[in-house]
């Protein structure tokens, strides 16, 4: 008999879901879900292989990210971040995955600070709705300390729902639901794919001439 909330197997399902994208190379990555009417939330074990399944994937922790329960599990190395989010805003999920295109996003456009989208259909899928919105997404730099990290993310969360880079890192999304936050995502690595391609044309454009 599966004992696990509504919220942990909704974590579970999306957890599956990305590591068929295969967004959790060596291990990395780590995800959580609110649990409703409570100051706890789920988070993904350390040093776990995502792409597998188990009943020790997630630990219940509270908003300073310490398990509220005895366990051998050690939450993520980033909990901070999630924690910073749960605090400051009204979202229920937040998803942090390391992908090749993510990466090479934030270094190209690191020194700026920002990468910003305009003009693209699949902006709507982040829930802005107008011809010419805009999604921007901060750029931070990936330090080692990650009470630094999260002072340093913490400015950059201020909706209920969002997207912040970090240099070389990967990215970190969040969401009111579970669904809001994966389609966040996929939103964004889908301009992230689409801005290294159209980088990548327009270099073998001016190569021609």
């Amino acid at each position: 008999m599966n004992t696990h909330s509504k919220e942990w197997r909704e974590l579970a399902d999306i957890k599956a879901e990305l590591a068929e994208r295969d967004w959790f190379m060596g291990t990395s990555g780590n995800l959580s879900i609110r649990e409703p009417k409570s100051p706890f939330f789920y988070i993904t074990a350390s040093g776990k292989d995502k792409r597998k399944q188990s009943d020790s994937d997630f630990l219940l922790v509270d908003l300073k990210g310490k398990p509220v329960e005895e366990t051998s599990l050690r939450p993520s190395a980033e909990t901070l971040l999630h924690t910073v989010i749960y605090r400051k805003t009204n979202a229920n999920c937040v998803l942090h995955v390391h992908t090749v295109e993510n990466n090479v996003i934030s270094e190209l456009y690191g020194d700026e600070g920002q990468v910003s989208f305009r003009n693209h259909e699949i902006i709507k899928a982040t829930g802005r709705w107008d011809e010419d919105s805009e999604l921007r997404i901060p750029i931070i730099y990936n330090h080692a300390d990650i009470p630094l990290l999260s002072d340093k993310f913490k400015p950059h969360v201020e909706e209920d729902s969002g997207a912040v880079l970090i240099r070389n890192h990967g990215i970190t999304v969040w969401g009111k639901s579970g669904f809001e936050a994966k389609r966040i995502l996929e939103a964004c690595e889908f301009l992230f794919q689409y801005q290294l391609l159209l980088n990548q044309q327009r270099a073998f454009a001016g190569s021609l001439r």
